[in-house]
């Protein structure tokens, strides 16, 4: 089974300052991660700045753009994961030893379908993270459901070889977010942040620049898109 991982940061959390000795520490611990479980580990990517970011509202019909920051947001995505793992233990264990969730928190989600994606992510690919109200997240299977996977159908052929990969995730009940404090490792079910909105999918396009990745998250039948530009630097 696979599980889509969002690291995560409070959006309130003081911007790092680091040397670059601890640069290189940190990326040495991302390489090790990497290398230790390469066999499970499908894509993933550090995300550009939130500030560099857009969200996407009211759908495909009337698109409404507003560019970053999202000071109303009460986490800021900073990369995420698309895991391989037997198990939600198999993936949790493989979530805790993220970096990142040393300091801030991975946020696990079972994948409805399986992640195949189309070429190797670079600097040119986009994470379009689609978030919906709770009460939005139908269940796989349902009649709004399926109505809702012929739309995005549509939407992938349409959008032909812009379109590198993406998912459905299965509800908010099915989340469960990982943090680790020294030897504790804290797991809290659910999202990271209760809240009106909820991660329902996400998408992973290319798109030879903003404008254009733009063009094509607006085309997305979401009730809000995210879109957010891949470093292109985890080599995955």
């Amino acid at each position: 089974m696979q599980y889509f991982a969002l690291l995560l940061s409070p959006s309130d959390a003081p911007e790092e300052r680091t040397d670059p000795e601890a640069a290189a520490r940190e990326m040495k611990a991302y390489t090790d991660f990497h290398t230790r479980e390469a066999a499970s580990i499908r894509a993933g990517d550090a995300l550009t700045p939130a500030a560099e970011g857009v969200r996407i509202t009211g759908g495909p019909d009337a698109p409404v753009v507003t560019d970053g920051p999202f000071p109303e947001s009460a986490e800021i995505a900073g990369g995420f994961y698309v895991f391989e793992a037997d198990d939600l233990d198999a993936a949790l264990a493989l979530a805790r030893q993220v970096p990142h969730a040393s300091k801030g928190a991975v946020e696990l989600w079972p994948m409805v379908m399986e992640f195949q994606p189309t070429s190797k992510l670079t600097g040119d690919h986009w994470l379009a993270l689609l978030i919906e109200p709770a009460d939005n997240a139908h269940e796989p299977g349902s009649d709004e459901w399926n109505a809702a996977a012929a739309k995005h159908g549509e939407l992938a052929s349409a959008v032909g070889d812009h379109f590198v990969g993406g998912a459905a995730l299965h509800p908010p009940s099915t989340a469960t977010t990982v943090r680790v404090r020294g030897d504790d490792v804290l797991l809290t079910d659910g999202p990271f942040v209760e809240g009106a909105e909820v991660a329902n999918g996400f998408y992973l396009l290319s798109a030879a620049d903003r404008d254009e990745a733009v063009k094509l998250a607006s085309m997305i039948p979401a009730t809000t898109v995210e879109l957010r530009r891949l470093m292109g630097i985890a080599g995955l």
